[in-house]
């Protein structure tokens, strides 16, 4: 005789927001475009366990309530994709469904790079995912258990299929609005091996061409004028048989590329078939990456890359360049004044700028391990911009942060946002004002860092690895973000467990003195 199939209650979350309270000075931007950052694999888990015959409850997180109130306490699973610097609130929540008997699974890009600090909070941790491995863990509900399928997932519930997903993570109340996004994959991997990249080992492949296909067609048919987010790591590689694609249907779409595959007539290609957004990184002004393709360094790389730029923005109305301040390469005022000069030249551009970020898995994280770069007892909270987990190689903490000051700073000038107004009309000037609120903010934790380095020698200390305490700022900045779910960790919990040996023994006890 064969046993009824139980039918459990799943919840699945992705925190797009590390705070735990709303931010009122920066609501609207995150309730119409931080939101559309929704990833494509929880709603693809979401979809797997309804077909498998679960009652399946769904949201994502973005500031916009109380994040435990967003699914029901009566759950039997819950799935949580987070990144790593959101992983203390997705770390509170789990220990919160763990007390009411939810069994608690943890997936997305920091399961991905730091396993066993997850194993610490969750019940399980998924690296690679897929239908199976879903599968497998609502039958046989394990605990304690490291899960992955071993390779990049290819094969995607479609659109049509992800449909109640995507209406509640980007549509307002069921219906699409201006800013909505819907996110489609075209492909996995990247040519490229860029260190700081979590997909670095990745090699590229296509997805099957007939589900892209199908994807689109849904799109144009039953959404018309919904923009679709290409979130592949690298798009267009094959970019003919991509933009083939598009040239049949018309969509409007946002994409992440290199510079070295938008070139040419390519560029005006993307503008016929109506893309709207495109990301495309610079990296730096150095020897690094070379996904400009522009054979060239320093100021001569400066006026191939502005070129570059100046044509793709001729065809696309939305252009991001982006930067990473702070690479090995970089040392002195050099990639600092290069970048003001790119910012001051190019105003249809928007620069985002970033810092190196060790995160576990990578070449990167490899490097500063070995080099013994890396703050150890830096909570997962602060890996993200402005924050400075390592050790540029040639920068002293306070010089790094009094040269991002500066290049940040040229963003914000009244020169700057004037030069942007002249080149920018309605909805895309209601964006790059979003976008500044944000810097301006960002300006202000910078100069308080850096005035803690220049004036606090505990402070100093932290980040010259001198000591494993963590400073008083950090401990009051990770409760503000943590809010009512602080009380749910210990100063302990928030101490990582770095791969490759790390002992936190000795890192737990300092940080609790």
């Amino acid at each position: 005789m064969t046993a009824t199939r139980r039918c459990l209650r799943v919840g699945v979350l992705e925190l797009l927001r590390a705070e735990a309270r709303p931010d009122g000075l920066l609501h609207a931007h995150r309730h119409l475009i931080a939101r559309q950052y929704a990833s494509i694999t929880p709603q693809a888990v979401s979809v797997w366990c309804r077909q498998l015959g679960h009652a399946v409850f769904y949201a994502t997180y973005y500031g916009q309530a109380d994040p435990a109130a967003l699914l029901p306490r009566d759950l039997d699973v819950v799935f949580i994709a987070t990144y790593t610097s959101a992983s203390p609130l997705a770390y509170a929540l789990a220990r919160l469904h763990r007390r009411r008997g939810t069994l608690t699974v943890v997936g997305g890009p920091h399961a991905k790079a730091f396993p066993d600090d997850c194993l610490r909070f969750f019940d399980v941790v998924v690296g690679e995912c897929d239908r199976n491995v879903v599968a497998e863990i609502l039958r046989d509900l394990p605990r304690g258990a490291r899960i992955s399928s071993g390779r990049p997932l290819t094969d995607v519930p479609s659109v049509e299929e992800r449909l109640p997903e995507i209406r509640a993570a980007a549509f307002w109340r069921g219906r699409p609005h201006p800013y909505a996004v819907i996110g489609v994959l075209a492909s996995v991997g990247c040519p490229y091996r860029c260190d700081f990249c979590t997909d670095w080992d990745v090699d590229y492949r296509a997805l099957p061409a007939d589900r892209v296909e199908a994807d689109l067609a849904f799109v144009s048919s039953t959404l018309p004028g919904v923009k679709v987010a290409f979130h592949d790591p690298n798009f267009a590689v094959r970019f003919d048989d991509v933009i083939g694609r598009l040239e049949q249907r018309p969509l409007t779409y946002m994409i992440e590329s290199s510079l070295s595959v938008l070139r040419g007539d390519r560029i005006r290609r993307l503008g016929d078939t109506g893309c709207w957004y495109a990301a495309a990184g610079v990296e730096s002004w150095a020897d690094y990456s070379n996904k400009t393709a522009a054979a060239a360094f320093g100021a001569r790389k400066l006026a191939r890359v502005l070129e570059h730029f100046a044509l793709l923005s001729e065809h696309v109305p939305v252009v991001q360049a982006n930067f990473i301040f702070g690479v090995d390469e970089d040392c002195g005022d050099e990639p600092v004044e290069l970048t003001r000069e790119f910012i001051r030249r190019a105003p249809s551009v928007w620069p985002n700028v970033t810092i190196p970020t060790p995160f576990g898995g990578t070449p990167l994280y490899d490097t500063h391990r070995r080099e013994g770069r890396i703050v150890e007892t830096m909570p997962f909270a602060f890996y993200n911009a402005p924050y400075l987990v390592t050790t540029p190689k040639h920068y002293e903490p306070l010089d790094y942060y009094e040269r991002l000051v500066r290049l940040l700073g040229e963003l914000a000038t009244g020169a700057a946002l004037r030069a942007r107004l002249d080149v920018r009309r309605g909805t895309l000037a209601l964006i790059d004002a979003l976008r500044l609120l944000g810097i301006r903010r960002t300006l202000g934790h910078l100069r308080t860092i850096a005035d803690l380095l220049r004036t606090d020698v505990g402070f100093r200390a932290f980040h010259a690895r001198r000591t494993a305490v963590l400073p008083a700022f950090y401990r009051r900045r990770l409760a503000g973000i943590l809010g009512r779910y602080a009380e749910l960790l210990t100063d302990a919990d928030m101490v990582p467990e770095l791969p490759a040996g790390t002992s936190t023994s000795a890192a737990a006890a300092a940080i609790s003195r």
